[in-house]
C-alpha cells in the first residue's frame, strides 16, 4: 500500500535526511554515552512517527498484520537498532567524514543482499556502478 508517488524524490529526500543525520548526531554524541543517545534518538522518532500515523489517520491496530509481515518488521527493527547502536559509537571515537562513508557500503550490501534473498539481478552496468560505491567509499574512508 504505497503511496503514489515519485520514488527518486522520496530516495533523495532520505538521502538528505541522512546526510543531516550524520552530522547532527556526531555533535550530539558528544560528551555523553552513545547508548542514551541512541535511546534519546529512538524515543523521538517514537514519539514523531506516533504523532504522524495518529494525525494523518493511517492508525490500525498492528497485532492484526499477517503475521509474516509482523516477524519481517521485528527482525527489521532489530537490524535497525542493531546498526543505529553501532553507527552512534562509531561516530562518538571517529570523524563522521570517515565513518559516514563506511556506513554507505551499506548500499553495496543492499543490493547484494537483494541479489542473494530477493532475486533481484542487477546488469552489468549497475554492478559496476555498485564497485564503484564501495571502491569510493573505501577511498574516502582510508585517505591518506
Amino acid at each position: 500500500m504505497a503511496e503514489s508517488g515519485n520514488w527518486l524524490v522520496w530516495a533523495l529526500l532520505s538521502a538528505v535526511f541522512a546526510a543531516a543525520t550524520a552530522v547532527l548526531a556526531k555533535i550530539g554524541v558528544q560528551g555523553i554515552d552513545s547508548d542514551l543517545a541512541t535511546l534519546v534518538r529512538t524515543v523521538v522518532i517514537g514519539v514523531l512517527l506516533s504523532l504522524f500515523v495518529l494525525s494523518t489517520g493511517k492508525w490500525s491496530n498492528p497485532l492484526q498484520l499477517p503475521s509474516r509481515s509482523l516477524l519481517f518488521l521485528f527482525l527489521s527493527a532489530v537490524a535497525t537498532g542493531a546498526s543505529w547502536v553501532c553507527y552512534f559509537r562509531a561516530l562518538q571515537v571517529g570523524p563522521v567524514s570517515l565513518v559516514a562513508p563506511i556506513d554507505k557500503l551499506s548500499v553495496v550490501l543492499v543490493i547484494a543482499f537483494a541479489f542473494m534473498f530477493l532475486g533481484e539481478r542487477p546488469s552489468t552496468r549497475e554492478w559496476l556502478a555498485v564497485g564503484m560505491i564501495g571502491a569510493g567509499a573505501i577511498m574516502l574512508a582510508f585517505k591518506k
